[in-house]
């Protein structure tokens, strides 16, 4: 399989002023730069300009409508609760000089910069994903703490497919054929496409992106990429990168990778898990180990936050109509909110390690995610359990596939259960819990005007 490369870290440098961003760029011969802002689905939004006129003045503006937009952009009617501008004002765009890193696949010298949104006067825009998880991460710091978090990102590698009503099939690797039956872990299986891999891994390089470790998952061409732990907003920043860096890499060898929960019918979905966990900041220590090397109160705490809160924000840790293809009953993916030791049948997962280390495992997220509220979505559920003292209920030690749903069904039921929180509506705003409601109610609503196939089967010539 491919071999991870180590970064030089005297090689490309981390700016954090414009001033350092020029030299960066003027080093590099960079002629345009990329202006990113990832919006509620995670997609790249943004403009492309030459390199000068973007030094002359980093403020950029888009449309407020950015953070407004379905996946297959349309718009939210207009209801009691949410309201669309139709002058459509613009925001303001700035650059966040410490994301500054080359474009490696582009044919011409490329730089890349993620923005933060933030109106005329100064203030951030509440439902741009990377504000919502700053306020996550603030809460925290108040309280003197630093949580720490590793995704591991699952996807699927698939023939290319430009008709949508036919399903995905797995791509034809260096053997001539194409994979069949379960390959997890099969280190023959990855070098198929050997060659994608050290794209991805040169690609990741170039851009400071820290991956650790890459397997084969249980479907067919399904791969898993795992991330250092670290800050949220980096590791955030990073996933948004990566999901853009794994495609690019892809599509050059003329085949796709995709981030859907559920691509293939009678295959695993796949997820993005998350490995949290809190230091204390004056000490480092970590916040679930006593100084005997026993878990404390504060990690049952967090256990409890996360049981009772994960499943009023399964709607963001499972965005889409698909997502909930993946949670069903007896397959691999969890359905519940159970906890246990070392258990990957249950929806939080407490992984061997260290007590320096003693971390919990979110398994609900789906790939198909937006990383940014992703965290701050699983770091909210467990504060809300650190402030209320929450209890968590016993771990399980067998198989909890088969136990009953914790979480939704559906994406209507999950987005009502968002809606109804309280606790989670003082955190993340009323009016991102209301544009993120209003805009999955119009996804579902341009969902079911698609007829799918089993209708056609079942109902045309039955009913």
């Amino acid at each position: 399989m491919a071999k991870k490369k180590k970064i030089d870290p005297a090689a490309p440098i981390v700016v954090t002023n414009v001033s350092e961003a020029r030299a960066w760029a003027a080093a590099r011969g960079v002629t345009e730069i990329e202006c990113l802002v990832p919006d509620l689905a995670g997609v790249a939004r943004g403009k492309i300009m030459p390199s000068a006129k973007f030094f002359d003045d980093t403020t950029m503006a888009l449309p407020s409508s950015i953070f407004m937009q379905t996946i297959s952009g349309e718009y939210p009617e207009e209801n009691a609760e949410f309201r669309y501008d139709p002058s459509d004002g613009d925001i303001e765009l700035h650059p966040d000089f410490s994301t500054l890193c080359l474009v490696p696949w582009a044919r011409d010298p490329t730089a890349q910069v993620i923005h933060d949104a933030v109106y005329h006067d100064g203030r951030p825009v509440e439902i741009a994903p990377r504000q919502v998880l700053k306020r996550v991460i603030d809460l925290y710091h108040q309280k003197g703490w630093e949580p720490v978090v590793a995704p591991e990102l699952e996807f699927y590698l698939v023939k290319r497919n430009i008709d949508p009503d036919y399903p995905l099939e797995p791509p034809i690797g260096r053997s001539g054929r194409a994979e069949a039956g379960r390959r997890s872990y099969s280190i023959s299986a990855v070098n198929e496409f050997d060659a994608v891999f050290e794209d991805i891994y040169a690609f990741a390089e170039a851009q400071l992106l820290e991956v650790d470790t890459l397997i084969h998952e249980e479907g067919a061409a399904q791969m898993e990429i795992n991330l250092r732990h670290g800050d949220p907003m980096m590791l955030a920043d990073q996933v948004f990168l990566l999901k853009r860096t794994i495609r690019e890499a892809a599509l050059a060898h003329d085949i796709y990778a995709t981030f859907m929960a559920k691509p293939i019918a009678n295959e695993p979905g796949s997820a993005m898990h998350i490995h949290q966990s809190i230091l204390i900041k004056d000490s480092g220590r970590n916040l679930f180990t006593d100084a005997d090397g026993k878990p404390t109160p504060e990690f049952f705490h967090y256990i409890g936050g996360q049981q009772r809160f994960t499943p009023a924000v399964t709607c963001i840790l499972a965005p889409y109509v698909n997502s909930y293809r993946r949670l069903v009953k007896g397959l691999s993916a969890p359905v519940n909110v159970e906890w246990g030791y070392d258990n990957r049948t249950t929806g939080l997962r407490i992984p061997p390690s260290s007590p320096t280390n003693r971390r919990v495992e979110n398994r609900v997220p789906s790939s198909d995610a937006n990383a940014y509220l992703a965290l701050a979505a699983s770091l909210a559920c467990g504060y809300l359990g650190l402030m209320a003292k929450l209890k968590p209920g016993d771990p399980v030690a067998g198989i909890a596939r088969g136990d009953e749903f914790d979480l939704p069904v559906g994406l209507l039921e999950a987005v009502h259960l968002f809606e109804e929180s309280e606790e989670l509506t003082a955190i993340f705003g009323r009016g991102f819990v209301t544009t993120f409601a209003a805009v999955k109610r119009a996804e579902f609503a341009t969902f079911m005007r698609v007829i799918s196939p089993w209708e056609r089967e079942f109902l045309l010539l039955n009913v």
